[in-house]
């Protein structure tokens, strides 16, 4: 069975790119959201297996975004993505329940090592 992804960027060519690497590895892309309110609710409905999000994003950051998700399945495997510089966020997230982080620019090896990590936090 093929993992399923959640792509929560504000940037068009960052979910294009995030895609590409995650589709590359046989991995499905169940949604993507240009924010994170539309992030929560392509979680609710679709219910993936990773979500990759960033932090920094228009009227609904990471952040709160992993909150959200978190308080509707504590089970959500969720893996931050943000900008270097961003140390204080990282925590939060982590504090919040991410599984782990990536720091952009990424290489793509990062970003399957990332969602292998996370799928087998509940294996």
């Amino acid at each position: 069975m093929s993992l399923r992804i959640l792509i929560v960027d504000d940037l068009s060519f960052m979910r294009n790119a995030i895609r590409e690497i995650v589709e590359s590895q046989g991995f499905e892309v169940a949604a993507e959201a240009e924010n994170g309110e539309i992030g929560v609710r392509r979680y609710e409905e679709t219910r993936p297996d990773v979500v990759l999000m960033d932090i920094t994003m228009p009227v609904l950051d990471g952040i709160e975004s992993l909150r959200r998700i978190m308080r509707l399945d504590r089970g959500a495997r969720v893996v931050m993505c943000s900008a270097l510089g961003q140390q204080e966020y990282i925590i939060r997230a982590i504090q919040f329940g991410a599984k782990d982080f990536i720091v952009k620019p990424f290489r793509p090896e990062r970003i399957v090592s990332a969602v292998k990590k996370a799928a087998r936090v509940h294996e």
